[in-house]
């Protein structure tokens, strides 16, 4: 089938373009060109911003029989989706995320009926407002939406952390004996998913009129303490952590800017039910647990000195709160 990505050479995007290919899917990107395409010859690359209206209109021209928009993070997009997508494709799959359920969680299973609501966190309410809009169109005029909530997910060029961006900083800091911080007590529960688990379930939606109208995660189904999380990492990276406790509370004061993703997502504990992409994609079932693909992730990174940069803003932020933690346990 024809499969027209808006996005597609990045984190969670490119592997899935790879298992479209793989399944022998006729693959377009849209996309700015920012990063060079993987992809050599085997996808098609429309340059355009998805936020001009004339970009849209040129790869609707081509009739995809279904989008993914990976790239829709606020209503604007999603209405310029509408007005050119509209009796145009057989399919568009909105990539949204678990973030927009309800925190706090009235429950630690997540289900598809779990309510959204986050007052914490604008991108997860971007996100609701974002599925509110495609379902009225889905209702009213039979637009035909499939809106897929990804949790946490990763591929081989991250290293995913709660604070820490995802880049080399943590393993640097790891490995040169410094601190690494960790909200809370480190015993919520959390679940991290491989990119390429992610998109077996992605792919197998494609086509499938029974997701149309539909609402559905993709996750793993390990779940882990975040005490366990940066001990993998640290096994992945051949040295034990030095992991320090630091209050949400306190995360949030000194770095405003990291709060919303804390209080609105990762400082809950949450376990998702995956029955629904299971019933709708029987193929998918996670096979990468955290510990091979945080290792792959670090593999990755050792393979390149020109990759194993750490981000003297992300270390700046750490001290700041490490310090403030010092501070508090004198007084």
């Amino acid at each position: 089938m024809k499969v027209l990505c808006i996005g597609g050479t990045g984190n969670i995007s490119q592997p899935c373009v790879e298992a479209a290919l793989d399944a022998g899917d006729e693959v377009t990107l849209l996309t700015r060109g920012q990063r060079p395409s993987p992809f050599g010859d085997r996808v098609r690359v429309l340059k355009g911003d998805r936020d001009e209206p004339r970009a849209l209109e040129a790869a609707a021209a081509h009739s995809p029989d279904a989008v993914v928009d990976f790239v829709a993070y606020h209503p604007m997009q999603v209405e310029a989706a509408l007005s050119a997508f509209s009796g145009r494709t057989g399919q568009y799959l909105f990539i949204s995320s678990a973030a927009a359920y309800k925190k706090p969680l009235p429950h630690p299973v997540v289900t598809e009926e779990t309510p959204l609501e986050n007052p914490f966190w604008e991108y997860a309410r971007e996100k609701i407002a974002c599925e509110a809009r495609l379902v009225r169109a889905h209702q009213d005029q039979g637009f035909p939406v499939t809106i897929v909530r990804p949790s946490y997910t990763y591929g081989e060029t991250w290293i995913p952390t709660a604070f820490a961006g995802h880049d080399y900083t943590i393993v640097d800091r790891i490995r040169s004996g410094r601190s690494v911080l960790c909200h809370g007590d480190g015993t919520s529960l959390w679940v991290m998913t491989h990119a390429r688990d992610f998109a077996v379930g992605l792919v197998g939606l494609f086509g499938r009129s029974e997701a149309l109208g539909e609402a559905v995660h993709i996750t793993s189904d390990e779940v882990l303490t975040w005490n366990r999380i940066y001990e993998l990492i640290g096994e992945a990276a051949g040295c034990e952590v030095d992991l320090v406790h630091v209050p949400s509370d306190l995360v949030a004061a000194i770095c405003p800017e990291r709060g919303g993703s804390l209080f609105g997502d990762k400082a809950h504990s949450v376990i998702f039910d995956n029955s629904k992409i299971r019933g709708l994609v029987p193929e998918f079932r996670p096979r990468i647990g955290f510990a091979e693909g945080v290792a792959r992730s670090v593999a990755w990174y050792d393979a390149d000195p020109a990759r194993r940069v750490p981000s003297a803003e992300t270390n700046e932020r750490i001290e700041s709160v490490l310090a403030a933690q010092r501070r508090a346990l004198e007084a």
